[in-house]
């Protein structure tokens, strides 16, 4: 996915996610009135983003959506609060945590099919590394992103992972019956910014 994001309009994104992570967090904090209409154009573009939370290398949190429904600094915004409140494998972030916590947004193309025949061709057409996966089987999806790869090298291992996260069976990939989906984000990391 392009980089199309000035240095500025970065820092943007990860200022709105930190006041909305402060907003939702601490009761005492005074929310920072948000004014989508001064924003730069690429920020009030329709697009979908995830949001993951680190305390040093430890996860935090992490939430986000597949599918664009609000221009893109308001998406930000709703999924670092909830990032901070409401992933459940996680109890709340603490306001004495703010400081410590570094803001990672991942902000996502739009998702395609994969059309694939059995599971050696499924392999063959992941891009490790690039691409994000959605698995689907009816009601139930699951998403790593591409970030993943770093500590699931092995496409096997990531797609058997993958299933368990959307309480299918590891090896439900092999079956041919999922509908497999792919993306490409763009990642706005913090610790890369600070130093600018």
């Amino acid at each position: 996915m392009q980089n199309r994001f000035t240095e500025s309009e970065k820092k943007t994104l990860l200022r709105l996610a930190r006041e909305a992570i402060e907003s939702a967090v601490d009761p005492a904090h005074h929310a920072v009135k948000f004014d989508l209409h001064s924003l730069p154009p690429a920020l009030r573009e329709c697009k979908t983003s995830f949001v993951t939370l680190y305390n040093g290398d430890q996860l935090r949190g992490c939430i986000g959506g597949l599918m664009a429904e609000h221009a893109l600094a308001e998406d930000v915004r709703i999924h670092a609060a909830a990032a901070a409140t409401k992933d459940f494998r996680f109890p709340p972030v603490r306001a004495d945590e703010i400081p410590q916590l570094s803001i990672e947004i991942s902000v996502l193309s739009t998702p395609e099919p994969l059309e694939y025949e059995g599971p050696d061709d499924l392999i063959g057409k992941l891009r490790p590394g690039e691409d994000g996966v959605i698995l689907q089987q009816g009601v139930r999806r699951a998403t790593f992103l591409p970030q993943v790869w770093k500590k699931v090298p092995d496409p096997e291992r990531f797609l058997g992972m993958l299933c368990e996260k959307a309480f299918l069976p590891p090896d439900a990939w092999k079956s041919g019956k999922l509908q497999v989906f792919t993306y490409q984000v763009l990642p706005i990391c913090e610790a890369d910014l600070k130093d600018e």
